[in-house]
């Protein structure tokens, strides 16, 4: 077991030892969440490193922008799209692609995930990558994403996102999806970085076993969070996006929310907090591609924001 794996194991032994203490699982999505922003931090210096490029230091220090990637950035589930590409290269059958697919339908049906299909697709994932390297995973990812999920980009989310790193910000995915594979979609449309699950490796190698849990719901706010501590983002200036209520733990920590192709859910929950809702499944609202709000308010905070010190590349 790994140094993660094990201080997972310690936290859920004082749970035990304390009923006023978090729940199981709000633990796992803690350490999900801690796990997920180191990760992302490790995967943008070794790309750096691998061409020699300098920290990049955005214009404004304080500020950046958070996606979801499934039904926001990219159209359908973007774990289903890299299943039909592995599906295609033999590495499983496709009665399991159907599988996948049908509870990604079910999920989008209902708005909610059987436990027993989360378990049971854990399961799966982590019996594929065992023993797999991660190296050879990224590389399966960037052949697939070119083949497959290019294609299925939003043009309105991805203008958003531009809008962001044109006004000098950091603009990070944040996803359930493996972080290797989520790092490979925010590397093609040019954005900082990705906060994904994070499957526990050794020596370049999969172990089979989750660092916490499943990058979902309440983890992605924590991920989202210790990222701010790391890179000394102010949330109330950060902006984040999601079709899903799921996300509305994410949502919620920063100064603007925006819905995007939100569910009937998370359309009540936008326009009960009087948050922005964008639409690009239909002409009708694909249209209205406006500056958020944190955006116009940017040039005000960045004179401010220019003043603090980023992180350090050395950390």
């Amino acid at each position: 077991m790994g140094p993660l794996g094990q201080g997972l194991s310690e936290q859920l032994a004082r749970i035990s030892r304390s009923p006023f203490g978090p729940s199981e699982e709000e633990v796992r999505a803690n350490v999900a969440g801690e796990a997920s922003a180191d990760a992302a931090l490790a995967l943008q210096d070794a790309e750096r490193a691998a061409v020699g490029a300098p920290p990049e230091v955005p214009r404004d220090l304080t500020a950046a922008a958070f996606f979801d990637v499934d039904n926001t950035m990219v159209q359908g589930a973007s774990i289903v799209h890299f299943a039909r590409g592995l599906a295609a290269r033999k590495y499983f059958r496709s009665a399991d692609l159907v599988d996948i697919a049908w509870k990604q339908v079910k999920f989008r049906i209902t708005g909610k995930e059987s436990s027993t299909d989360m378990a049971t697709g854990k399961e799966k994932a982590l019996e594929f990558i065992a023993g797999r390297s991660t190296a050879e995973l990224a590389a399966l990812g960037e052949e697939i994403y070119d083949e497959i999920i290019a294609d299925k980009i939003w043009p309105g989310t991805r203008a958003l996102a531009q809008m962001h790193l044109d006004a000098g910000q950091q603009v990070w995915l944040v996803t359930a999806t493996p972080v290797e594979l989520a790092q490979v979609i925010a590397k093609r449309l040019g954005l900082t970085g990705a906060l994904g699950t994070v499957a526990e490796s050794v020596d370049g190698k999969f172990t089979g076993r989750l660092v916490g849990d499943i990058l979902h719901g309440l983890g992605k706010a924590h991920a989202v969070r210790a990222l701010a501590i790391r890179e000394g983002l102010n949330l109330k200036r950060c902006t984040a996006y999601s079709d899903s209520h799921n996300d509305v733990p994410m949502l919620s920590l920063t100064g603007t929310a925006v819905a995007i192709n939100p569910d009937s859910d998370l359309r009540e929950v936008a326009k009960a907090r009087g948050w922005e809702i964008r639409d690009f499944r239909t002409g009708r609202k694909a249209a209205k591609i406006g500056v958020p709000t944190a955006l116009a308010l940017g040039a005000a905070g960045g004179a401010v924001a220019a003043a603090v010190t980023r992180r350090k590349s050395a950390q």
